[in-house]
């Protein structure tokens, strides 16, 4: 079991005393111009779930597959159902002067269009998977509007996303990685047999190709052979402009750790993956879930034991804050390699970051309740820090 200290212990909230009764101003922030829109929505829908009423006034706020922001009553339920014309525009302005949240008024497109504070924000919990969500670009826009945020920073939120940046970070910690390389889409576009062959320097078959910044297993493909290969990267490179070529392990077995927070995180216990399909496909996770998990993972104590250093050790080197899902591959010789780091990670009912808690003795609300006081201690770190230089004399 992991040790937690009791609520009440941590529970001076940086400048909010959650004792008081006052209810903290809770936006949760969901869906986003990304691939993995529709699974936001899914996690969402069970964070929203498990936030206590009584301590939370909760905001939902939906971003849509374009980019604008909304607000009003029932706004997941209307992301759901695909029909937003109910709801109002809103908007989070880069001002620290100002932790408030913008609903939108009048002509959008004229010069009547206003915006009229909704509410004040304590806290902001997003829930976005993929790019413009967890991949450091909402948290650079919430550091500049000065709000307490879940999550990684903008460091780690960017290295954690990028695969081959962070694979790179990992070789320099000397933490064991699968070989790999980056190709732009550009380089696919210009000559797609040279992409190949740069590819195919990696060594035999089988590769994975997958898009760089993405997850939830949207738009990899497993390749076998070169024709595999071709539509691998076409498929790819739809989802981002760099993608991953990595090359694949025979009779492999998938091992993910949840990490929870800042400066002296914790590492629970290991959990295996047994896909039902030839690996964690998009549809193994979010649709049939038909995928086991054995909870904890049937390891030795010395491979356990590795695998939390190991999830620990890559937490701390990208700068990683709140939370993080690590996951490893185990090959068919024993040997451990560090795949990804999971910044925002699945928050569904199946979902492992969750489950993997439960099993360590932290359920899914005190997880959420931890997180959210995770956010409001690294904002009272980050407000300790001078932000002006002067000189004496």
């Amino acid at each position: 079991m992991v040790n937690h200290p009791d609520s009440k212990e941590r529970i001076q909230v940086y400048g909010l005393d959650m004792e008081t009764g006052k209810k903290l101003r809770t936006g949760v922030i969901f869906g986003g111009r990304s691939g993995e829109h529709e699974v936001s929505l899914m996690s969402a829908r069970s964070v929203l779930n498990a936030l206590d009423r009584s301590r939370y006034e909760v905001i939902e706020i939906g971003i849509s597959h374009s980019g604008e922001w909304y607000v009003g009553e029932g706004v997941l339920a209307a992301f759901e159902n695909r029909d937003l014309k109910r709801l109002q525009r809103a908007a989070v302005l880069p001002d620290p002067t100002r932790n408030e949240l913008y609903q939108m008024t009048g002509e959008q497109n004229g010069a009547s269009m206003r915006l009229d504070c909704l509410s004040e924000l304590d806290v902001v919990f997003p829930v976005l998977h993929g790019t413009f969500g967890e991949d450091g670009t909402l948290q650079g826009l919430l550091e500049l509007a000065d709000l307490a945020y879940v999550g990684a920073g903008v460091v780690g939120s960017a290295v954690g996303m990028d695969k081959g940046i962070f694979k790179d970070v990992m070789r320099s910690h000397g933490i064991p990685v699968v070989d790999s390389r980056i190709i732009l889409r550009s380089q696919i576009e210009k000559d797609i047999q040279q992409a190949v062959r740069l590819a195919e320097e990696l060594g035999d078959y089988p590769y994975f190709v997958k898009p760089a910044n993405l997850g939830s297993s949207v738009g990899i493909t497993k390749c076998q052979n070169r024709s595999d290969l071709l539509e691998g990267f076409l498929e790819a490179a739809r989802y981002d402009r760099r993608v991953l070529v990595e090359r694949g392990l025979r009779n492999v077995r998938e091992i993910e750790v949840s990490v929870l927070g800042n400066d002296e995180p914790q590492a629970s216990v290991p959990g295996e993956i047994l896909p039902s399909r030839e690996y964690y496909t998009y549809e193994a996770k979010y649709i049939d879930g038909t995928s086991g998990l054995l909870i904890p993972a049937p390891l030795s104590a010395e491979q356990t034991g590795r695998v939390r250093e190991l999830a620990v050790e890559a937490y701390k080197a990208t700068d990683c804050a709140g939370m993080a899902r690590v996951d490893f591959l185990l090959d068919e010789n024993g040997n451990i390699y560090l795949n990804e780091l999971n910044t925002i990670p699945g928050f569904t009912g199946i979902s492992m970051y969750p489950r993997l808690w439960e099993a360590s003795g932290l359920s899914y609300p005190a997880l959420v309740d931890r997180l959210i006081e995770l956010a409001l201690e690294r904002k009272a770190d980050r407000d300790r820090t001078e932000r002006r230089y002067t000189t004496e004399g």
